[in-house]
């Protein structure tokens, strides 16, 4: 009688009309039939009420395995898979207490479904060994159920266990484990694993199997591969559905052959479903093609297809990158007129990343506060753009705020917090962060990531440097993130030789890898180094990049090689602000102050916009050359291009008058500042003063200068300096008193010399070295032939001044020359750089030196770069 009711329940299309056929089947008793209780549970469940599915289930006196099966199924459909493990599990006690319920086959797919789906690898296990227990280990359903439920959580192990060891494997079971591997980030094995099913020939390829191997060679990026898989599916006349069309699209998509995407997609089967438009449009966009998505989606709407969700994704993100707002905010009309997400609940984030890339942060507020249920991806985004757009502080609030709505942190978010705790070196809370991760185990690459660079960004390089070494598999990302922690912090070295054991273990370099290494050549000067380096980059084919040109410019002007860095300059085919601003710089740092004129005035001769950065190189350059009413012209002209002079200009145009004896000028300008004079603009007063002994000045100033609140010991330094020089002991007593008192230490100096591709490195009064002897012995005689030549002859100024000796023969920038003219051959060129500014005595030596040895020495020391040569410098002693 019950099957006489069945095509009644096919009829049944809304709540109502269920609800009476129940009334029916209650009223004539057929409701206590399992056939007609399963068949009601199952009904509910499909009008999207779970809850009258269990209250049926509930009424039933006496429910069989297959009822229970049904209902586990209609909570795993209905996406409560915790609830559909206690179902099982319930169902488990009782047929232990109740023989007459045997559990039947039909209940393990489901649950295991439940499983992978909920993340519980352990209840899967345990119901893996009760489908051992029951015998149905052989059938072919739940085997396949396992695979996917072990290749779902990653157990890819355990999933080739349960594939090997079945008897017989249908197409099925060959689609699900090339799918498990392709998931799994092994696209190479799934396709091994393709190739061996053909082989095998047991079993036929369907259009199922091949969505899988379609996507393997997306992944793989191999062009050629994704054409043998179209040929082998086009050869075996296996069935091109709307599945496996929109898969080859896509591949075809990913892989940039979008010809090949675009033949497929003019199918006419293509043309009128969704699917392959909304592929196409997102085809576009991976390969940069932002125009022609949106040109697709005019002809979708031409065509009258009705875009969906996916569709309007692919749409918001091409307005973005486009940077096409009014286009945006037409489609997001078109979005609401068509109510195609009321609440925003899917389409909510794409909308905040149009209106964030606009800088429309405001618009990105609204939509965010629009989302009816917002999810971990909505507050996700919002972290992430507040983070992007240099507003840490307001992302960390988000952040505190996404905890107390009750939801869980994933690695996006902790990751992002990371983030904008490096950004306010914001160590205390990057700490709780971290302990945050270790208790809850969220150690994936994306947040061990986040914590190098955290860390770094801090100050913590050693605690940065301990999470690398953990990392078993590093990838590109994680290398390149310890490279720059270690540039970034002044450990050039490390970081070259972080550099140096990617090269040695074949790691795959990319731009910021060479970016990062590159800065640590320029800090040390490392010539011989970054052009092995340039030399890799070339072979690693990353040329023609305007970012990598101006990072190998700013490397051979920072390492004394102006040709090199000239000759990168001229090849660039597209010349940035940063490119002008860094040759300028390089020719400024080496008194070329004519060039770098030059270079600034063809700057402008093609209308390119000199920014702040500019000005403060050009004005450094005439600085250091002294060109005085060339940098008052400079100046004075900022305020055309719309520059307001901040605390470096002013502490250039103060240095570039002091320097020249305009003291009182240079003073009159600190006076008039809008704002309050840092170290920095004291210091170049003070260096002036100096320079031309106006003790009178630094007198009447001197409650300003003991006034500045800074962490420069640079500056204490050279205050205390004038008071010894002038032997006022009790003031230079007050500034050294002052540096204890705020726990400065004075920089301690040290020199670098590159000799064979390797840096030494020697501070003042340096015994470590193995030629400690040697140097000092060649120091020792050296002097004494200067000595010889001071009494034969009439001294020159800088012969006096390099007698004025007490322990300055230990100094750094000796001991490197020294061990320089010693183990090389002669006539080299030395290379030296210094932490500090070269001192007077120092300055000397080096012009003696070059004189009496033939050699030249090209000196970096902390403002420029000084070029000694037949016994003078290329500053003219004015530095």
């Amino acid at each position: 009688m019950t099957v006489l009711y069945m095509p009644l329940f096919r009829r049944c299309t809304n709540s109502r009309t269920l609800t009476q056929l129940h009334a029916h089947l209650f009223i004539t008793g057929l409701h206590s039939h399992p056939p007609a209780t399963t068949k009601l549970i199952e009904s509910y469940s499909q009008m999207g009420n779970l809850e009258f599915s269990r209250r049926v289930f509930d009424t039933f006196p006496r429910p069989d395995s297959f009822m229970w099966g049904v209902l586990i199924k209609c909570f795993v459909w209905g996406g409560f898979f915790e609830e559909a493990i206690s179902l099982y599990h319930e169902m488990v006690n009782q047929s232990q207490t109740q023989t007459q319920t045997q559990i039947s086959n039909f209940v393990f797919p489901s649950v295991l479904k439940a499983c992978s789906s909920f993340g519980d690898l352990g209840v899967g296990g345990k119901v893996h060994g009760r489908v051992i227990k029951c015998g149905f280990e052989s059938d072919a359903v739940i085997e396949t159920s396992l695979l996917c439920m072990y290749g779902e959580m990653g157990c890819l192990d355990d999933a080739c266990k349960v594939f090997d060891a079945m008897p017989v494997r249908d197409v099925v079971a060959w689609s699900s484990i090339i799918l498990n591997y392709v998931q799994n980030g092994q696209a190479r094995e799934g396709l091994e694993t393709f190739s061996r099913m053909i082989s095998l020939a047991v079993v036929e390829p369907d259009s199922v199997a091949m969505l899988s191997v379609s996507e393997a060679c997306a992944e793989l990026g191999s062009l050629k591969l994704g054409r043998s898989v179209h040929g082998f599916v086009v050869r075996r006349e296996i069935e091109i559905d709307a599945s496996l069309n929109k898969s080859l699209i896509a591949m075809y998509g990913k892989l940039g052959d979008l010809c090949s995407a675009e033949r497929l997609f003019g199918t006419v089967s293509c043309l009128k479903t969704t699917a392959p438009w909304t592929q196409m449009i997102s085809g576009y966009n991976q390969s940069g093609c932002f125009q022609e998505a949106m040109n697709v989606f005019a002809e979708m709407q031409e065509f009258k297809m009705e875009p969906n969700q996916v569709t309007m994704m692919g749409v918001l993100f091409a307005c973005a990158r486009l940077g096409r707002v009014k286009e945006g905010k037409s489609v997001h009309g078109f979005i609401i007129r068509r109510a195609m997400d009321p609440e925003l609940d899917t389409l909510g984030p794409a909308l905040m990343e149009l209106y964030a890339d606009s800088g429309n942060l405001r618009g990105c507020h609204k939509v965010f506060d629009t989302i009816t249920a917002k999810t971990i991806l909505s507050w996700n985004i919002l972290l992430s753009i507040l983070v992007r757009n240099g507003q840490p502080e307001k992302a960390l609030l988000l952040f505190v705020q996404l905890q107390r709505q009750g939801l869980m942190p994933d690695s996006y978010s902790l990751a992002s917090s990371l983030s904008a705790c490096g950004d306010i070196s914001f160590s205390q809370l990057g700490d709780q962060i971290h302990g945050y991760i270790i208790k809850t185990g969220k150690f994936n690459e994306f947040v061990q990531n986040a914590l190098i660079d955290m860390y770094a960004k801090c100050g913590f390089v050693h605690s940065a440097y301990k999470i690398f070494e953990k990392i078993k598999e590093k990838s590109v990302v994680t290398w390149n993130s310890m490279v720059f922690g270690f540039s970034q912090n002044g450990y050039s070295i490390e970081a070259i030789t972080l550099f140096d054991q990617m090269y040695m273990n074949c790691v795959k370099m990319d731009k910021l890898t060479f970016l990062s290494v590159i800065q640590a050549c320029s800090h040390l000067g490392y010539l011989e180094k970054g052009k092995w380096i340039h030399h890799k980059l070339i072979i690693n084919g990353l040329m023609e990049d305007s970012y990598l040109d101006t990072a190998l410019t700013d490397m051979y002007s920072k390492c004394g090689d102006l040709q090199m860095a000239h000759g990168v300059f001229d090849r660039m085919w597209e010349r940035s602000i940063v490119s002008w601003s860094a040759m300028i710089a390089g020719y400024g740092k080496h008194g070329q102050i004519n060039t770098a004129i030059s270079l600034f005035n063809q700057m402008l001769g093609l209308r390119i916009k000199p920014n702040d950065i500019t000005f403060m190189h050009i004005l450094s350059a005439c600085s250091h050359a002294g060109a005085v009413e060339e940098g008052k012209l400079y100046f004075n002209s900022m305020a055309e291009f719309g520059v307001e002079p901040n605390h470096d200009h002013f502490a250039c145009i103060v240095d570039l008058l002091s320097r020249a004896g305009d003291l009182n000028e240079a003073y009159r300008i600190i006076t008039s500042l809008p704002f309050p004079a840092d170290s920095s603009i004291w210091g170049a007063l003070l260096n002036g003063c100096r320079i031309h002994k106006r003790m009178d000045i630094v007198k009447s100033i001197e409650k300003n200068l003991l006034d500045v609140d800074t962490a420069d010991t640079g500056y204490y330094t050279l205050l205390s300096n004038i008071y010894a020089e002038e032997g006022t002991w009790d003031e230079f007593g007050k500034a050294r008193s002052m540096m204890k008192s705020k726990g400065l230490r004075k920089v301690p100096g040290y020199s670098t010399i590159e000799i064979d591709r390797r840096i030494y490195r020697f501070g003042p009064g340096d015994t470590s070295h193995s030629q400690t002897t040697d140097l000092y012995r060649f120091l020792e005689n050296f002097r004494t032939l200067v000595h010889a030549q001071g009494n034969d002859s009439e001294p020159d100024n800088s012969i006096v001044e390099f007698r004025k000796e007490n322990n300055v023969m230990s100094h750094s920038e000796k001991l490197a020359i020294a061990f320089g003219i010693i183990n090389t051959r002669p006539g080299t060129t030395l290379r030296i750089s210094k932490n500090l500014r070269v001192c007077r005595d120092c300055h000397s030596f080096a012009k003696i030196i070059s004189q009496i040895t033939g050699r030249e020495i090209i000196m970096r020391d902390l403002n420029r770069f000084h070029c000694f040569k037949n016994g003078s410098c290329s500053c003219k002693d004015y530095w």
